[in-house]
């Protein structure tokens, strides 16, 4: 298929290759505009680009996808598809309608569930027991368009977000091969989405990280493990802030108020919670580098009673 391919970051890398593998002619990449970062403020590309680029194939990256300008560009190309993994602007109906099959979308979620910018960590912010890729074709709604296929996987309790980010990366790229394989040959049977068993994966910030420790402690790990690697979890000792990236849930049986440190080993931190408490094995304190607890307290004392809190 002739194919104009839309994605922005690593998520996206995986599908694209997966696309070129099969043989398929990608005629153009359409990602976000370079943005600067560092302390440099230096200009970098998305790594989407950074694939189209070692493959030679032309990179269009608008400020608005959906401006005349924009839509005329994309016309040129006369693609049989659009594919679209993790691009990050909503594209018009005029866009949508463009190609002879429309525009197919990687969602990284059992849809229904979770439509939304961070499917990949609410699933395990909720305690879901399971997860999956749905490629669909797109609509003018929010992730709400006709099924065409799913495939899913179950959870483990060791699971992060940067774990399920990259299960789902490689499962969206076997998963659109096939897809439009059978897309080509009609062999697809489009499903209508229910609006039964919805929700919605709302876009990540900074202070979803920040731990409650009135929380009971599975929730506590459970978003330390899903938030990590970003935004990442976080707490305050002694005014000063400490970043979490491991942790153990256990039952707690004397009483001890929520983020009350109950007991220090040579290797781990025992913190009381809502209801149960965390051994914390890795963590990393507002400058210094990230270690595992037993370094962490060769320089810095912890002793019962001492509390973590929100601020």
């Amino acid at each position: 298929m002739k194919i104009v391919y839309m994605g922005t970051p690593d998520f996206a890398v995986g599908a694209l290759e997966s696309l070129l593998a099969a043989g398929h002619e990608v005629v153009l990449v359409v990602t976000q505009p370079d943005k600067p970062q560092g302390r440099g403020k230096a200009e970098k590309c998305t790594p989407v680009k950074e694939c189209a680029l070692k493959h030679d194939i032309p990179v269009f990256q608008p400020v608005k996808i959906k401006t005349p300008d924009s839509v005329a560009y994309l016309k040129q190309f006369e693609a049989d598809v659009f594919v679209v993994a993790a691009f990050g602007q909503i594209l018009s109906q005029e866009i949508l309608d463009m190609p002879k099959y429309g525009c197919i979308n990687i969602h990284a979620s059992l849809l229904p569930k979770y439509r939304g910018s961070a499917p990949i960590q609410w699933v395990i912010l909720n305690k879901e027991k399971e997860t999956g890729v749905t490629i669909m074709q797109m609509d003018a709604g929010i992730d709400t368009g006709d099924m065409l296929l799913q495939k899913g996987f179950a959870l483990t309790g060791k699971d992060t977000g940067e774990t399920v980010h990259d299960k789902l990366s490689a499962l969206g790229a076997e998963l659109i091969v096939e897809a439009l394989r059978a897309l080509e040959e009609g062999a697809l049977t489009p499903v209508a989405q229910t609006e039964e068993n919805t929700c919605y994966a709302p876009m990540l910030t900074k202070s979803i990280g920040c731990i409650d420790w009135t929380k009971d402690a599975d929730t506590i790990d459970h978003y330390i493990r899903g938030l990590y690697p970003w935004p990442g979890t976080y707490t305050f000792l002694d005014g000063k802030k400490v970043k979490l990236f491991s942790a153990i849930p256990v039952e707690l049986e004397q009483e001890a108020n929520p983020g009350e440190v109950v007991c220090v080993e040579k290797d781990s931190i025992m913190v009381a919670t809502g209801n149960g408490a965390l051994i914390i094995t890795e963590l990393q304190l507002e400058g210094k580098k990230r270690m595992p607890v037993k370094d962490f307290l060769l320089g810095y004392k912890i002793t019962p009673g001492m509390c973590f809190c929100a601020e």
